[in-house]
């Protein structure tokens, strides 16, 4: 059973960034962060994101709107950004508050600087198969994982465990597409699949994304399959410090022994998200330039 080490192939990543961005002259290139609110998670997050860019050499721009803020006043924040010459790329932290309309929040992005890919037209795009739009982060961080690791998905089996918006169809769109390291076969399960197991075991390449802990036990697994968990659940934990610890989507106990490749939680597919965020931010600096 071989790690693939998220962490590692993050900091390739960032290196290679960092090395692009120190060749530019002039201004760098600059991403917007818009955190609405305290939700302790996306603080983290947010934080983390500002430190990467600092490391690689790209502006970040924090912005933190008030918790009350309506959601006229977020598109007049977006609209504002998304009009300003000096910012590349726009990320607004997930979750939002529940009186403000996400989806409608990800197509006020404008298309050109949506770093997070969430815009309508960016996902259009993905299915497409056309390179000039933004691929989310944590699907494009797990075709990186996959590519760096040595994982052709090219004649096998990929089952997506979970259909959101953010991980499961663009994920399982990018392991279709007519590409290099893709032109995978892939099956979408979700909580209305029938006989789960049954499909999950025919998996060569099985990404967990169901947002449910310790979901994917030894009997859904074939011997010898790559798996890839996105899950970040926190599960109560007296022995810990913050009485909680941090677990996937997968029992990595009882799965990782029969894998051939897995991705451990915390230190898999969480570093790549931000990795790809950077690389997503350079990319709009180059789209920008070149107009």
């Amino acid at each position: 059973m071989d790690l693939i080490d998220g962490n590692q192939i993050a900091t390739t990543l960032i290196a290679e960034l960092k090395a692009e961005v120190a060749t530019f002259t002039g201004r760098k290139p600059c991403l917007a962060l818009v955190r609405v609110g305290e939700d302790p998670a996306s603080v983290s997050y947010v934080k983390k994101k500002e430190k990467t860019a600092a490391e690689i050499g790209v502006t970040s721009r924090i912005i933190l709107p008030p918790v009350t803020i309506t959601q006229a006043e977020l598109f007049a924040l977006i609209d504002s950004l998304n009009a300003d010459p000096a910012v590349d790329g726009i990320l607004v932290q997930s979750p939002l508050p529940k009186h403000i309309d996400e989806v409608a929040v990800f197509r006020r992005v404008s298309p050109d600087k949506d770093v997070d890919g969430f815009n309508t037209l960016n996902l259009g795009k993905v299915a497409q198969e056309d390179d000039t739009g933004f691929v989310s982060c944590t699907p494009a961080g797990i075709m990186e994982l996959l590519a760096r690791s040595g994982t052709d998905l090219k004649g096998k089996h990929v089952v997506v465990l979970g259909r959101s918006l953010i991980v499961g169809k663009p994920v399982a769109l990018l392991a279709l597409q007519k590409r290099a390291g893709a032109n995978g076969t892939v099956t979408i399960c979700h909580s209305g699949t029938a006989n789960l197991p049954a499909l999950t075991r025919q998996a060569d390449v099985l990404i967990a994304a169901i947002g449910r802990a310790d979901f994917v036990t030894a009997d859904m697994v074939k011997p010898g399959a790559v798996v890839i968990d996105v899950g970040i659940n926190r599960v109560p934990d007296a022995t810990k410090k913050t009485g909680y610890r941090l677990t996937g989507d997968v029992n990595f106990a009882q799965v990782s022994p029969l894998c051939s490749k897995i991705t451990p939680v915390p230190g898999g597919v969480g570093p790549m998200t931000v990795a790809m965020l950077m690389k997503n931010t350079v990319k709009a600096f180059h789209l920008r330039s070149a107009h």
